[in-house]
């Protein structure tokens, strides 16, 4: 059998069902579609590098674990919406904050900071709308050194690349 018969199959293969533990609901757990990185190692092994680097960072790991949240969730990547909320509640992050990162520009529960850095993310993420402007880039220059917002734009750009991934190939189970 080859890779690309594997692929086939995983294709056409039936979603799981699971239980949720805290209410005992069933759940259906959609197949991985294509493991890509099974299928092209290479380009795993250097975008894990790319990932490990992106995270030795100077800003908060929380603003960079909101903002692979909100890109997650504007991508529409259940995979990264799932593991970041999981990441922000570890982290000690309140559930009802990290609920209200979909609507944070509605909500009281965020620093100048982070609405900086959400604010970017959802300019870098949203391109088809038109290019990031000068004003969003300045609002958030105006809250990180030169090196923070490289880094922030270095997240930014991470997870984009992970999220399409997620999307289109839904390569990593959710459980």
């Amino acid at each position: 059998m080859t890779a690309d018969t594997t692929a086939t199959e995983s294709t056409t293969a039936a979603a799981d069902v699971a239980t949720d533990a805290a209410t005992g609901a069933e759940l259906v757990v959609p197949p991985v579609r294509l493991d890509v990185d099974v299928l092209a190692p290479h380009i795993n092994k250097a975008m894990l590098h790319l990932d490990t680097a992106s995270r030795k960072s100077t800003v908060d790991p929380v603003i960079l674990d909101l903002v692979r949240l909100r890109a997650s969730q504007l991508n529409g990547c259940a995979y990264c919406v799932d593991t970041h909320t999981t990441d922000l509640r570890a982290a000690g992050q309140d559930g009802r904050r990290v609920s209200a990162v979909a609507v944070w520009r509605e909500m009281p529960f965020f620093t100048a900071r982070e609405r900086a850095a959400l604010e970017l993310t959802e300019a870098g993420t949203r391109l088809t709308d038109g290019p990031v402007t000068d004003e969003v880039f300045d609002r958030a220059a105006a809250e990180f050194t030169a090196t923070e917002l490289a880094e922030l734009i270095w997240t930014i750009t991470v997870i984009n690349a992970w999220n399409r991934l997620g999307a289109i190939a839904r390569p990593w189970p959710i459980g």
